[in-house]
C-alpha cells in the first residue's frame, strides 16, 4: 500500500522487518536490541507502519500469505530461509534495503575476498587452501615450523587461519618461535573471554579448508565500521581479542567500545563496500596497520549497540532511503528536533568536565597530559654467554651446508627448532665417553670435549626450542679441493669453521615481574585517576601509544610485560607482544655504529687501570675532575685485580666439583629428576617456578651444573692469561654479571667468597662501566651521538608534533571555531581528517651509509582522533 501525493497520515508508508525474531526487540528499555531502537524511531516520524513478520510467518506460511509492504528489510541469519524471503521479493517487489543475492556471497569468507579485490577494495595478502576432504594432503600447500606455503606464496608467523565458512568464527593466530611460539584461538565471546592462548600448538588445522593471511599489527585495537546506505559510517574500536582475550565490559556489563573518526579513504571504502555487496545496512572489520587500511570479514545487517547517537542517525537515514523509494515528492529534511526528543528536558552544560588525562577541576585554567616519552632498560636477566670453537668434524661441517645451500664459503646461522635439533643430534654422536675434566688427552682435546659438551648442554636446556634465546653461526674458515661424487671434476669442500654459540641473557620470571610492576606504577602515576583509561585513550587513537624494542629476547619481553602492567591486560606475553610491540633494532641497539671508538676507549681503559699511573690517582685534586680521563674509577684499581682473580678462582673451582658430582651421578635418579621441568614460557608466568629446583639444591632456571661451571671457568680464563700475565678488564663488567645474578638467583648454592668477589667487581664496574663509552667527555659525546642518533632523533619529533598540534588546538580555543564533528561522510567533514606527520627538520637528517631507512623516522603512522 503506497503512498500518494496529498495523502494524509493513514496512508503510510509500510516497512516489512523479516527477520528471526532474536534479532528484533521492540520495547522501551534503556538497551534493548539496536533494531529495535532503530524501528521505534522511525515509527515515531508518523510516516511508516512497521510490520513485524514473525518466526511463524517467516518459517511455516507460504509467500503468499505473508503481509503486503513497501519497503523491506531482510538479512540472513542461522535457521533463515532466504530462498522462500527471494520469492517474496519476486512476488511482491518491495524496495530492498538490503539486496538478497548478494548474501549468499557473505557465508564463503572466500567469495568475500574476491568480492573485495574486484571492486579494488584493499585487503590484507592472503590464500585459500581448498580441501574436498578432511586431512586432504595438497600439493601446493607446505607447512614449515615458521611458515606456510601456499601455491608458491610464503606466509610467515604470525599468520592468521580462517575457516572459508563466514559463519565459523573459530579462528587462530599462529606465532613464531621467534616470540616463544603458540596459537590463539579467537571466537565468538563467552561470558568475559573472546579468545584463548595455547602455547603447545604449533602445527595449522587440517580438517578443513581454510584461508591464510597476514597478520596486521593494529596497536591492539580493532575497528568495526557500520554502514547505513553509501553516504554513511560509524567507526568504533574496541579492545582487540588478539592482546589478552578478555572482553572490556562497563558497570551494566556492556562491552566497551569507543567512536573513532574515518579517514576520507577510508570512508570511500565504506561507501564502496555498500554498493560492492548491494547491502545498505553491513559491517565489516577495519585493519589500521603501518599507515594503511585494510578490509575483512563484512557482516550483513549489522548495527552499533547502546549508541543514542547511532540510533538517531540510523533512523534518519532509512526514513531519506524511504521517502526517496516510494515517495520522493515528500520532503527528507530532518526536523530540527527529532519526533522522540520533543519531550525531552535540556540539560546544561555548565559545570560539566571532560575525565581523565590530566583535566583538572571546574574552575580556573585546565590542563592536559599531551605527551609522555620514557626509555626504559630490560628487566632481571641471566648472564649473557658465548662459546667458540673450531670445528673439524665432518657432520658439523655437512650441516653447515646443509643449510647454507652448499655454498662452502658460506657462513650459515641456525635459529630454528628444526636446525638446532639436528645440531643438538650431530653433537651428541660427537662427545666422548669421557667425562670434563678427565686427562687422557691432551689439553687441547678436552678444552674441545668440553665445550662440545657445553653446546650439547645449552641445546638441551629447558627441554624446548626457542629461537629468542639461542642462536649459533657456523662460519668456514679453511677448505679443500675433492673429487666430486660423480667422479667428474674437482669442487670446493670446508674442512675447518667456526662455530659461535650465543645464549643466556634470558629474562628472569623476577625480570618478567619487574616489567609488569613498573607498567603499573607508571600507568597509576603517570595517569592518575584513569584507572583502566589509558586502554580507553588508546583505543580511541587520541593517545598514540607506540612500545618499541630492540630485537633482543630479553628486551622484546620486557616491552610486552611492561605493556602488560601499563594496559591492565591478562594472560601470557606471546600474543601482548606481537600484538602491541615493534621491533626497531637500529634506534634502540646501535652499539655497532660507535665500535671502532668504543675498542680505542676500551685499550685506553685498559692502559689506565692496569698501568696504575697518577692519571686516576690525582683526579679528586683537579678544578675539573670529570674532565680527566678514566674519571669514576677507584684509586689505585690495579691492585684490585689480583684479589678479582683469586676469588673467582675460588668460585669456579667450587662450581666445578658441583658439576663433576652432577655428571657422575647423571645416570642415577636425583634430586634433579625430582624438580620440576623447566619452561621458559612458564617461567615468565610464575614467580615461584623454580621452588623445586631451589629445595633441590640445583641452580635456578634452567642452568645446570654443567653450564653454571662453564660460565664460570670462561669468566675465570678469559679475565687473566696466566702465560703471558695479561689483565683483560673488558671481562669485569662480566664477572660483576654473573656475580649479581648468583647472589639473587643461587644464593642457596652458598658459594663461599662470592660475596667478597661481588664488591671488588661491583667497585671496579662502576668505573670501567661508563669508561667503556668514552674515557672523556669528548669521547663519551662521540660515542653517545653515533649510538642514540636514531632514538634522539624520534623523540625530537615527537615533542616537536605534539607542540604544532598543541599549537593548533590553542588557536582554534582562541579564536572559538569550534568545529562539530558530524557522523555523517560529507565533504566538510573530510577537511578535517587525520593529521599527518610532517616535520621534516633539516638539523635531523644523517648522511646516508647505504642504508636509507632513517629517511623514514618522520614517517610514522600516527594514529588518533584530530584535535579539531
Amino acid at each position: 500500500m503506497g503512498m500518494e501525493e496529498g495523502a494524509g497520515v493513514d496512508k503510510k508508508i509500510t516497512v516489512g522487518v523479516c527477520v528471526m525474531e532474536k534479532k528484533v526487540k521492540c520495547s522501551p528499555e534503556v538497551f534493548s536490541a539496536p533494531m529495535g531502537q532503530i524501528m521505534d524511531r522511525l515509527q515515531a516520524f508518523g510516516e511508516f507502519e512497521i510490520i513485524h513478520f514473525g518466526d511463524k510467518v517467516i518459517l511455516e506460511d507460504p509467500v503468499e500469505s505473508w503481509p503486503i509492504c513497501d519497503c523491506l528489510i531482510a538479512f540472513h541469519s542461522s535457521g533463515y530461509p532466504l530462498e522462500k524471503v527471494q520469492a517474496y521479493s519476486s512476488l511482491r517487489k518491495p524496495f530492498l534495503v538490503n539486496d538478497l543475492d548478494p548474501q549468499y556471497l557473505l557465508h564463503d569468507r572466500r567469495k568475500v575476498y574476491e568480492h573485495l579485490e574486484m571492486y579494488g577494495i584493499p585487503v590484507p595478502r592472503y590464500a585459500c587452501v581448498n580441501r574436498k576432504v578432511p586431512n586432504q594432503d595438497l600439493d601446493y600447500f607446505v607447512e614449515d615450523e615458521d611458515f606456510v606455503e601456499v601455491k608458491g606464496e610464503r606466509f610467515w608467523k604470525p599468520f592468521v587461519e580462517k575457516p572459508v565458512n563466514g559463519d565459523d568464527h573459530s579462528i587462530m593466530i599462529y606465532y613464531p618461535s621467534s616470540a616463544g611460539g603458540g596459537m590463539k584461538e579467537l571466537f565468538r565471546k563467552v561470558g568475559n573471554r573472546s579468545s584463548e592462548f595455547h602455547p603447545e600448538v604449533r602445527r595449522v588445522r587440517r580438517e578443513g579448508s581454510y584461508i591464510y593471511e597476514e597478520f596486521m599489527p593494529t596497536g591492539g585495537t580493532d575497528v568495526k565500521v557500520y554502514t547505513v546506505g553509501p553516504e554513511y559510517a560509524h567507526a568504533e574500536a574496541r579492545k582487540s581479542p588478539v592482546v589478552d582475550g578478555v572482553v572490556m565490559r562497563n558497570p551494566d556489563g556492556k562491552e566497551v567500545r569507543y567512536p573513532v573518526l574515518l579517514t576520507p579513504a577510508e570512508k570511500q571504502m565504506a561507501r564502496e563496500v555498500c554498493i560492492a555487496f548491494r547491502q545498505a545496512v553491513c559491517g565489516f572489520d577495519l585493519l589500521r596497520s603501518e599507515g594503511s587500511s585494510y578490509v575483512c570479514d563484512v557482516n550483513g545487517w549489522s548495527f552499533v549497540k547502546n549508541s543514542y547517537k547511532y540510533y538517531d542517525d540510523a533512523a534518519c537515514v532509512l526514513r531519506k532511503m524511504f521517502l526517496d523509494a516510494k515517495a520522493p515528492h515528500l520532503s527528507s529534511t530532518v526536523p530540527p528536533i527529532l519526533p522522540w526528543k520533543i519531550n525531552e528536558p535540556v540539560l546544561s552544560n555548565e559545570g560539566l568536565t571532560r575525565q581523565g588525562s590530566g583535566i583538572i577541576g571546574t574552575f580556573g585554567q585546565s590542563e592536559e597530559l599531551r605527551c609522555v616519552i620514557a626509555v626504559i632498560r630490560h628487566g632481571d636477566r641471566t648472564p649473557k654467554q658465548k662459546v667458540k670453537l673450531k670445528v673439524t668434524e665432518e657432520k658439523l661441517l655437512n650441516l653447515m651446508l646443509k643449510y647454507n645451500g652448499g655454498k662452502p664459503r658460506a657462513e650459515t646461522k641456525l635459529k630454528s627448532a628444526v636446525e638446532l635439533q639436528d645440531l643438538l643430534d650431530a653433537t651428541r654422536m660427537l662427545i666422548p665417553r669421557t667425562g670434563p675434566g678427565e686427562t687422557d688427552s691432551d689439553a687441547e682435546d678436552l678444552e674441545h670435549a668440553d665445550k662440545l659438551r657445553q653446546v650439547k648442554a645449552v641445546l638441551e636446556e629447558g627441554g624446548h626450542f626457542s629461537g629468542i634465546y639461542r642462536k649459533v653461526q657456523l662460519k668456514p674458515l679453511k677448505w679443500e679441493k675433492v673429487t666430486k661424487g660423480d667422479g667428474e671434476g674437482e669442487e670446493e669442500r670446508p674442512v675447518e669453521a667456526l662455530m659461535v654459540l650465543k645464549y643466556g641473557g634470558v629474562l628472569t620470571h623476577a625480570g618478567r615481574k619487574q616489567a609488569e610492576e613498573l607498567g603499573r606504577y607508571f600507568r597509576n602515576n603517570m595517569y592518575p585517576g584513569e584507572g583502566t583509561g589509558l586502554l580507553r585513550l588508546h583505543s580511541t587513537y587520541r593517545h598514540d601509544l607506540k612500545i618499541y624494542s630492540s630485537d633482543e629476547g630479553r628486551v622484546q619481553m620486557s616491552a610486552a610485560a611492561f605493556a602488560k602492567g601499563l594496559l591492565d591486560l591478562e594472560g601470557q606475553l606471546t600474543p601482548i607482544l606481537v600484538s602491541l610491540v615493534s621491533k626497531d633494532s637500529s634506534m634502540l641497539d646501535g652499539l655497532d655504529t660507535a665500535s671502532t671508538e668504543m675498542e680505542e676507549a676500551k685499550a685506553q681503559l685498559n692502559e689506565i687501570i692496569t698501568a696504575g699511573t697518577k692519571l686516576v690517582h690525582d683526579y679528586v685534586s683537579s678544578e675539573l675532575p670529570w674532565m680527566i680521563d678514566g674519571a669514576g674509577l677507584p684509586p689505585h684499581a690495579d691492585e684490585h685485580l689480583p684479589e678479582l682473580i683469586k676469588l673467582a678462582k675460588k668460585v669456579t673451582e667450587q662450581v666445578r666439583l658441583l658439576a663433576k658430582d652432577e655428571e657422575e651421578n647423571h645416570t642415577e635418579p636425583s634430586a634433579y629428576d625430582l624438580a620440576p621441568p623447566y619452561d621458559q614460557a612458564k617461567a615468565l608466568g610464575k614467580s615461584n617456578i623454580d621452588v623445586g629446583r631451589i629445595a633441590a639444591g640445583l641452580p635456578c632456571g634452567s642452568e645446570g651444573f654443567l653450564l653454571m661451571y662453564a660460565r664460570w671457568k670462561k669468566l675465570e680464563r678469559d679475565l687473566y692469561n696466566e702465560r703471558r700475565d695479561r689483565f683483560d678488564i673488558t671481562q669485569i663488567p662480566d664477572v660483576y654479571d654473573s656475580c649479581k645474578y648468583d647472589l639473587l638467583h643461587n644464593s642457596h648454592l652458598d658459594l663461599k667468597g662470592l660475596d667478597e668477589l661481588f664488591k671488588i667487581a661491583q667497585l671496579l664496574a662502576d668505573g670501567v662501566i661508563p669508561n667503556e663509552y668514552g674515557i672523556n667527555p669528548q669521547q663519551k659525546l662521540k660515542i653517545g651521538s653515533k649510538i642514540a642518533r636514531r632514538l634522539l632523533g624520534k623523540i625530537l619529533i615527537d615533542l616537536r608534533n605534539t607542540r604544532e598540534e598543541a599549537m593548533s588546538v590553542a588557536e582554534l580555543k582562541n579564536s572559538q571555531d569550534q568545529v562539530s564533528v558530524s557522523l555523517y561522510s560529507s565533504k566538510k567533514e573530510d577537511r578535517y581528517s587525520q593529521p599527518k606527520l610532517y616535520i621534516k627538520s633539516d638539523e635531523l637528517k644523517r648522511p646516508t651509509n647505504g642504508e636509507n631507512k632513517d629517511e623514514d623516522d618522520d614517517k610514522e603512522t600516527k594514529y588518533r582522533l584530530d584535535p579539531k
